[in-house]
């Protein structure tokens, strides 16, 4: 999301008040923690993927608080103190550089240690589309112009997840083989969801899958599917009239017959160029979130509905 100077100078006011506010205080230990249950790892994740993998690879022995509110955007994340406190006595910050700004700064001013950037083990390796703004780029150019989703492609979560398996390691040694067999647990789920839409999606008469939102091009790279997106990166963006018509004139060309929108942003954009063309409209959900409006509680489920979601509308017999 690009921001302008004076947008990150507000997110980062709060951020500014509770370092004041907190000046004083130690990183938190195993014996506390966010949520402040005793005996666990104190694990911050900035948004639900991370707080998913964090969970299953922490089990019982961790206490995850999830940064992202239930139905917000996590993009526009802003950090309240409270938030900054959780930051504070973490023992692990799981999160994605250059995602929010908002917690690149508060990583950075109070909890630089424990903060582990998942970016690298994600390898984000697509870039973003022409002319997009480098948005998503960290602060200090470490992921420019890069597509941050990489969890719509279920292996590069389960690498995330041994990774955490290590970092919790390092938190909590005496329960090393608690976290190695829970992150493999969870990459055999991956893999068998992998298996899953990849047999599912193998069949499908059109390849070419059109979106309100570009968040779909890992998963659009590993099923064999075209993206092409309506809005860039940023699921806030409006669209011109001349975007509308060439992304309308792609859908009568090859046919399109389903354009796809999110739960968590309105679906007017998608509703414009499936009116201009005749296609309908149905939900893909990037998954940056789960609310009352998601298909499953959990990640693995909506995936599950997302490919039920692209089997009809793509369609795949």
């Amino acid at each position: 999301m690009l921001m302008t100077l004076g947008h990150r100078a507000l997110v980062l006011a709060p951020v500014l008040v509770a370092t004041t506010a907190l000046s004083g205080c130690a990183g938190g230990g195993s014996d506390g923690g966010p949520a402040g249950t005793a005996g666990t790892v104190a694990v911050v994740a900035s948004f639900y993927p991370l707080q998913y993998a964090a969970q299953r690879v922490g089990g019982d022995a961790v206490t995850v608080t999830n940064l992202a509110r239930p139905g917000a955007e996590p993009h526009d994340l802003e950090l309240s103190p409270k938030d900054v406190a959780a930051l504070s006595d973490a023992d692990l910050v799981v999160y994605l550089s250059g995602f929010q700004p908002a917690v690149d700064d508060a990583v950075e001013a109070q909890a630089k240690g424990a903060g582990f950037d998942v970016g690298p083990t994600a390898r984000l390796d697509l870039a973003a589309p022409e002319g997009e703004p480098a948005g998503q780029a960290s602060a200090d150019g470490e992921h420019p112009g890069v597509d941050p989703h990489f969890w719509l492609d279920p292996t590069r979560l389960a690498d995330v997840g041994d990774a955490i398996a290590e970092r919790l390691g390092a938190a909590a040694p005496d329960r090393v083989a608690t976290f190695t067999a829970n992150a493999a647990a969870l990459r055999s789920d991956l893999t068998a969801l992998d298996t899953e839409l990849r047999t599912g999606l193998a069949s499908c008469t059109s390849k070419n899958l059109v979106t309100s939102h570009r968040a779909f091009g890992y998963l659009a790279r590993r099923y064999g599917l075209t993206q092409v997106g309506i809005t860039g990166l940023s699921p806030d963006a409006e669209p011109d009239a001349a975007t509308v018509a060439r992304v309308s004139d792609f859908v009568r060309r090859n046919g399109v017959r389903t354009i796809y929108y999110e739960t968590l942003v309105p679906p007017a954009v998608a509703e414009t160029v499936a009116t201009e063309t005749g296609a309908k409209t149905a939900v893909l959900d990037p998954i940056e979130g789960i609310s009352d409006a998601s298909a499953a509680r959990d990640y693995r489920g909506v995936m599950r509905a997302n490919l039920a979601s692209l089997r009809a509308g793509q369609p795949c017999p």
